[in-house]
């Protein structure tokens, strides 16, 4: 488990989108009646869990801030800033996770232990934001937000004033829903407004305790419409770069910016884990009751209209044919392929080989004329061998599947040491294999490769390649704005595109598309806690 200030293992370096269009600033004046420095909590547990992943998340895999570390994790909380001096704040613990497998149940247990131990020695509170991400699983329970989400309630009391913010493929069910009285969500995808969204869901915080209703407990908690949308896609057919998301994704701050509205939310849901939970979901915030059900209605309707118009972000083709198009485009290079089914960035394991082993394969990569990077496999012991061989030794390895041993189980590999680096913070030491053209990157532990800096630190230059293949879905900005060519591969793994194939059986009934009869109502309801 890493305890340390920096960033969490694999955490996206989000980019920042102009703030206008996430969120209105500055606070408002303290009204008559409002809080004038309302005591605040900060707490919550982060991750995405396949459920079809043999991973398993345990206390390695989180990084837990405490205290100042924590206040100082969050960008628009830094000492002087508005938000900050706006409250007296209480940081108790956030851990986060790059998404895996689900939660060992006693890593989540003594996680949620010490949150409600630390709501306990600090009450009391007015409010308090719990940052999570949506789609959490722990081995033995579903709904895992929801039940996190009701012990805070618990401990804090019915009159503090909740909000969240989540990813937007995270899952939003009633009984989450009951626990928060503010909830908000990502709107785009890549989630280069991460920040701004925390940020958002932060300011609606104060600026409802900051008002005239500040020192009411009902009459500060706004009215929230939400209902499901029985549809599951994975996140490379929803990225809002593309339609039919863009349009849709347009209007939720269209909605925001009406009269009687606070907030408006559009999840996709998480398409990787077997919940009854997991389908897209709208909710919107607000006073106008009967507006704030009729534009989460239409938003809804909407959502559910473009089902079949969804498409996935890149040319989804098989790894052959994905290579096949690279090697038939010499002018476009570097030419990014992506190795989606073990993407670790969605839930899957990371050490899935069977794309190395077919790269491997290809004879048009033996003799080096053509250089490919893959990245990337987490195996400590091969590191340790090639560790121990040193740079510029040949080494013998079998690679990857020991946890997920996919179609292929581990691949041997036979190269060359071309680099070893140590103390990463989130894979620890890696290595680099040259076996021919392949210039096989493996890690010590699971690292997403999302950013050129990367690749350059172990002395590879991703410009300079013909193909990059990276364990990836759609393609982070960095890698986008890299990409001359791009075809996502559909691999196998624990977050396979094929969702069909994957094999759900505790889906609510009618979910597209595992089920494509019927039409769904799609009415909001509205109701607010304690009413």
């Amino acid at each position: 488990m890493n305890t340390d200030a920096n960033e969490q293992p694999g955490e996206s370096r989000t980019m920042t989108v102009e703030a206008s269009e996430v969120w209105s600033g500055p606070l408002d004046p303290v009204e008559d009646g409002g809080l004038t420095r309302p005591r605040i909590g900060i707490a919550g547990i982060a991750i995405e869990s396949s459920t079809f992943s043999p991973h398993i998340s345990g206390d390695e895999a989180f990084t837990v801030r405490r205290g100042e570390t924590l206040m100082s994790y969050y960008p628009f909380l830094t000492p002087g800033s508005e938000l900050r001096s706006a409250a007296d704040w209480v940081p108790l613990m956030q851990s986060r996770s790059i998404p895996g497998g689900a939660v060992a149940a006693e890593t989540y247990a003594w996680m949620k232990q010490e949150i409600l131990d630390g709501i306990r020695a600090n009450a009391p509170f007015d409010g308090f934001y719990l940052d999570i991400h949506g789609a959490m699983s722990v081995v033995g329970m579903t709904d895992v937000e929801a039940d996190l989400a009701h012990a805070v309630r618990e401990a804090l009391g019915s009159d503090v004033l909740v909000s969240t913010a989540m990813d937007l493929h995270g899952n939003v069910s009633r009984e989450l829903l009951d626990e928060v009285d503010l909830i908000t969500a990502y709107r785009m995808a890549p989630h280069e407004d991460e920040w701004n969204t925390k940020e958002r869901a932060v300011f609606n915080l104060l600026g409802q305790l900051r008002s005239s209703v500040g020192n009411d407990p009902q009459a500060r908690r706004p009215f929230t419409a939400w209902l499901q949308v029985p549809v599951l896609l994975p996140g490379e057919k929803t990225s809002t770069r593309i339609e039919p998301a863009a349009s849709l994704y347009a209007e939720v701050p269209k909605i925001e910016a009406l009269d009687g509205v606070l907030d408006a939310a559009l999840w996709v849901g998480y398409a990787w884990a077997d919940e009854p939970r997991c389908q897209a979901a709208v909710v919107v915030t607000g006073y106008d009751r009967a507006l704030i059900q009729a534009e989460a209605s239409r938003l809804g309707r909407l959502y559910w209209d473009a089902r079949d118009a969804f498409e996935f972000v890149a040319d989804a083709l098989p790894l052959d044919e994905s290579i096949a198009a690279a090697l038939a485009a010499p002018d476009a290079r570097p030419f990014l392929i992506s190795d989606s089914g073990d993407n670790p960035t969605a839930g899957g394991a990371g050490d899935v080989s069977w794309t190395l082993g077919r790269l491997l394969a290809r004879p048009e990569f033996h003799d080096g004329s053509i250089s490919v990077i893959h990245a990337s496999i987490f195996d400590e012991a091969a590191v340790e061998q090639a560790v121990a061989a040193g740079v510029g030794a040949h080494v013998d390895l079998l690679v990857g599947g020991r946890v997920d041993p996919g179609p292929s189980g581990p691949v041997a590999l036979s190269g060359t040491v071309f680099s070893i680096t140590e103390g990463d913070p989130d894979a620890g030491t890696q290595v680099v294999i040259v076996a021919g053209g392949v210039q096989a990157i493996i890690t010590a532990k699971r690292k997403p490769f999302h950013h050129i800096a990367d690749f350059t630190m172990l002395g590879l230059d991703p410009h300079a390649a013909d193909i990059v293949v990276v364990k990836i879905g759609y393609l982070e900005p960095e890698l986008y704005d890299l990409a001359a060519g791009w075809k996502l591969a559909l691999t196998p793994g624990g977050v396979d595109q094929d969702l069909l194939r994957l094999g759900h059986h505790h889906l609510v009934p009618g979910v597209f598309p595992f089920d494509t009869t019927g039409t769904p109502s799609l009415d909001a309801i509205v109701v607010r806690r304690g009413d």
